[in-house]
């Protein structure tokens, strides 16, 4: 009902209208409802390009978890440095459903979010059952992906793990993303030479060894470029 909570079939409509080219205005009349709630619900899921129906309604229900309650205190009016507490939390569900968009699972993009935004960048397993409001078994599956991706290190806090993001995630990531396009390169040309490169199968895969190395020699470039620049 206008007013209300968008349903997942209105969600499904939005989507619908955005692929076709509609307006906020056109879609917003065919649901009965103010122009400014779809553009509100567009804007924060993605915008126009990246709205998904089922990611905007996975985020609305962590939304709906996350909001204070018996075992959250509501927030207070802003922290220690003078931001607001809503204003980032917003932007942590945000941010989070713009890595799901990229292929990053719900409960991985969640954690990754609030590490990122955490001023000490680290949270303990614990922290972030309370944060999140999930059980100990989605955190520990979320940071094992995590840490197989080298995005995440574990350290040693007394009897407890923490999980900490730091400056050079990006530059560990890189560098894992150029061994993994080596072993493409690799294999691709040990299928070439193995199919014969006057085959169509040779050919092909002696196309992806040379795709695989150029990208590869331009990624470890663009490292090096990172650590001399940045550093």
């Amino acid at each position: 009902m206008p007013g209300g909570r968008l349903m997942y079939e209105e969600r499904e409509r939005i989507a619908a209208g955005l692929a076709a080219g509609r307006s906020y205005a056109e879609i917003a009349r065919s649901l009965g409802r103010p122009r400014s709630t779809v553009s509100r619900e567009v804007t924060r899921n993605g915008g126009a390009s990246h709205y998904r129906a089922n990611v905007a309604q996975q985020a609305t229900d962590w939304r709906a978890r996350r909001k204070p309650g018996l075992h959250r205190p509501a927030p207070p009016a802003s922290d220690t440095r003078g931001r607001d507490p809503e204003a980032v939390r917003d932007f942590e569900e945000r941010f989070a459903g713009m890595m799901v968009q990229t292929g990053v699972p719900l409960m991985v993009a969640k954690v990754l979010a609030s590490l990122f935004t955490a001023d000490t960048g680290t949270y303990t397993a614990a922290e972030l059952v309370a944060l999140l409001q999930v059980s100990p078994a989605s955190i520990s599956k979320a940071v094992g992906w995590l840490s197989a991706r080298d995005l995440v290190r574990r350290e040693r806090d007394g009897r407890r793990e923490r999980y900490v993001i730091d400056d050079n995630i990006w530059y560990r990531t890189w560098q894992a993303s150029i061994q993994s396009m080596a072993m493409w390169r690799d294999f691709a040309q040990e299928g070439a030479e193995l199919l014969s490169g006057n085959s169509p199968s040779g050919a092909r895969l002696h196309t992806t060894s040379q795709f695989f190395r150029l990208l590869g020699h331009d990624m470890a470039e663009s490292a090096e470029h990172w650590r001399r620049t940045l550093r």
